[in-house]
């Protein structure tokens, strides 16, 4: 197998699985920017996989692969619908963030999974999606001398979205006057208030971005990755992502990078095969490697970054 073919099986299998962990990390930098701290991703990324896949298979015979695309639609607004949950109790009733985001994590498993025993009859995994988002090729611009064909041939476009809204939030986050209220909440609220920033405004904010890109990123999951809903169709992509975002610093572009990052180490066992050197070792050790590196970038890294000052602070009015 030539170098070239090497390297494009390695960067095409790498944006698969980085693309859900992108928009669910993106998600995650929203939230936290504003001050609210959201464990709750695992659980945003259920619901968005668990809806869109409902959706994919009722209107996939009417609507082709368009289905798949509007399905993403679909994850994002629920899981930003079940991200109003974590909202309402930390923002309004002041509960703890890290107790409200685990307990997300808990109900999202638990409600999907009862609601697809319902639909399907008993069983535990909807039907296979037979409209996938699958890899395509670039045309316009596999034309590209050398980095064409090992960039663009058989990628996930929907991977190279991500990478472009990764940038549109970098600029959002540190060009627009919105989102500089948005950091400023998480920063000190106390202050932004005295300004007439309304805290709760831009708090609700930011947790509802991170709901709606949470979902998206659990439905990118689904139609991409595993094609079907199940209790292990996450399976801890929502910490994963979460870790891309302490590693990268609550940066957009950080954020993606780790995540970037932390798709190789998911890929490792597809891509060993294909790397001299890799493909005589054992694929368990491929299979732990990504929840291993997560454990030890977080134990790395997570004492040396610094989140915004106010993150999982509550603020209240009076004070």
């Amino acid at each position: 197998m030539s170098l070239t073919t090497i390297l494009m099986t390695i960067i095409s299998t790498t944006l698969v699985y980085s693309a859900p962990l992108i928009f669910t990390a993106l998600g995650g930098t929203f939230s936290e920017r504003s001050g609210v701290i959201n464990v709750g991703l695992e659980g945003m990324m259920i619901v968005g996989a668990f809806c869109s896949t409902i959706f994919t298979l009722n209107l996939a015979p009417r609507l082709g692969i368009l289905a798949a695309w509007l399905a993403l639609l679909i994850g994002g607004i629920c899981g930003c619908l079940f991200s109003l949950l974590h909202a309402v109790a930390t923002i309004n009733l002041r509960a703890d963030h890290i107790i409200s985001g685990a307990v997300l994590n808990m109900i999202a498993p638990a409600v999907c999974v009862f609601l697809t025993r319902i639909f399907y009859n008993g069983k535990g995994q909807t039907p296979v999606i037979n409209q996938g988002l699958g890899t395509s090729t670039i045309n316009g611009l596999k034309q590209i001398p050398i980095l064409g064909k090992i960039l663009f041939t058989q990628t996930s476009i929907i991977a190279w979205i991500a990478i472009i809204i990764a940038v549109i939030c970098w600029y959002v986050l540190y060009r627009t006057a919105f989102v500089l209220h948005l950091r400023s909440v998480g920063e000190n609220p106390a202050a932004a208030d005295t300004l007439g920033i309304n805290v709760d405004y831009y708090r609700y904010w930011g947790v509802l971005l991170s709901g709606f890109l949470g979902g998206l990123g659990g439905a990118v999951m689904a139609q991409s990755i595993t094609l079907n809903f199940s209790v292990s169709t996450i399976s801890g992509q929502g910490f994963m992502a979460l870790a891309a975002m302490i590693f990268g610093k609550w940066d957009p572009i950080g954020s993606m990078a780790a995540a970037v990052f932390f798709g190789l180490a998911q890929s490792l066992p597809i891509i060993g095969a294909y790397i001299p050197g890799l493909s005589h070792i054992n694929s368990v050790w491929f299979q732990v490697a990504p929840y291993l590196i997560t454990v030890i970038v977080l134990a790395i890294f997570f004492g040396r970054s610094v989140g915004p000052a106010a993150d999982g602070k509550n603020y209240i009015k009076s004070k």
